[in-house]
Parts: structure tokens; sequence; C-alpha cells
């Protein structure tokens, strides 16, 4: 076998065109590099150099905050006054009229001025019925009367909200508001027409009987 041994301590003594090419491609690389490092340089120094502009911050916009404000507007509303009570004056003529034909017909002031103390109940019931009779006569050719309510006494009825308080009184256990329900004690009375003599002018009518003279 045959061998080849390899000095390396040798030089080369002569170039050929492949170590021209190879020395002049070095040499072009060497020259970039070179050019590249001096422009990176001269770069750096004119960053350096030049006078940094701070560009304005912008001022902060104010912040507009929108406040919805509610007015409550208070509407006073005035109340309607209240109607005023107009007190009814009673004729004190119709009253002393009454008066008188109760009186007339019946002696009613005669029997209620009478001390009946003194007296038996046989014969207080004897003028009793003469008085009633006599009332009765007046009530009846005057006055015309109709029950307020249409029921039995004795009966349950019921009152709804809204009743008309001065046709029916409560009594007894009166709790809460309407309906209420309850017995019939007494059907009332109301006067439906009135029928009174006129008088003539210049009557005294609270001459309820004149005084009796015989002569």
């Amino acid at each position: 076998m045959n061998t080849y041994t390899i000095d390396l301590s040798l030089r080369p003594t002569t170039f050929d065109l492949w170590h021209v090419c190879l020395a002049g491609t070095v040499a072009v690389l060497a020259f970039i590099l070179i050019a590249v490092l001096i422009s990176v340089l001269l770069g750096l120094r004119r960053c350096k150099s030049a006078p940094r502009t701070v560009e304005p911050v912008p001022a902060p916009r104010p912040e507009i905050k929108i406040v919805e404000k509610i007015v409550e507007v208070e509407k006073v509303v005035q109340a309607p006054a209240p109607e005023p009570v107009v007190l009814k004056e009673a004729t004190p003529d119709a009253a002393l009229q009454l008066l008188s034909l109760l009186q007339k017909e019946a002696r009613f002031i005669d029997f209620i001025k009478e001390d009946v103390s003194a007296f038996a109940d046989a014969d207080i019931g004897a003028a009793a019925r003469i008085v009633h009779q006599g009332c009765s006569k007046v009530i009846n050719e005057h006055f015309k009367l109709a029950p307020v309510s249409q029921d039995a006494e004795g009966s349950r009825v019921t009152l709804n909200k809204g009743f008309d308080a001065a046709a029916f009184r409560l009594t007894g256990n009166i709790v809460g508001e309407a309906p209420f329900s309850g017995v019939l004690v007494h059907k009332g009375w109301q006067v439906t027409e009135l029928h009174l003599p006129k008088l003539t002018e210049g009557h005294n009518a609270k001459i309820i009987a004149a005084a009796e003279v015989e002569l």
C-alpha cells in the first residue's frame, strides 16, 4: 500500500488563478464590511448630534360631566273649600201651628201638663184613649207618613257601604265599616207630604189655645 505524506510547513511559491479569485473575494468582503461599519457609526453620530424633538403631549381634555338636574316642581293644588254648612232656621210658626192643632183635637197640651200621678191607671187609660184619637186625626189629616224601611220588624237587614246615615241609626256593637248586618228593631217613619192650613196675616201663632171665659 502506498502512503502519502502531507507537509503542512510548506508554503506555496506560485499563485494560480484560483488563488487570485479567492484573494479578491476576501478583499471585496472586507471592503463591504468596513463600509457598513462606517455607515453605522456615522448614523449613530448623527442621531446623537441631532436635537431631539419632543412631541407635545396633548393636554387632557376636560371631562365633561353631564349632570341631569331633575327639578321636582311641586304642584300645589288647593283643596276644594269645604261647602259651608247651611243651617236652616226652622220657622216656629209651623211648629206652633201643629201644637195648636193637637191641642184643639186631642187636648194634647192639657194631657201633658196634667199631673197624672194622682189618678188611677184606668182613669189615665181612658184619658189617653181620647188623646190618642185626637192626635191620630191631626196626623192623618195634615201629614202623609211612610216607613223608612220596607222590611218587617224583627227581620235581618244588611246596610251596604254608603247607606243613608240619617235614615238608618245603628245601635249595639258598632265595629268596622259597612256593610253592616243586623236586626231591624224599628222600621222608622218619614213624611212624604205635609199640608198645614195657611195662617192669616197678623195671626199670633204663639197662642196655642186661647183662654176660655164663660159668660
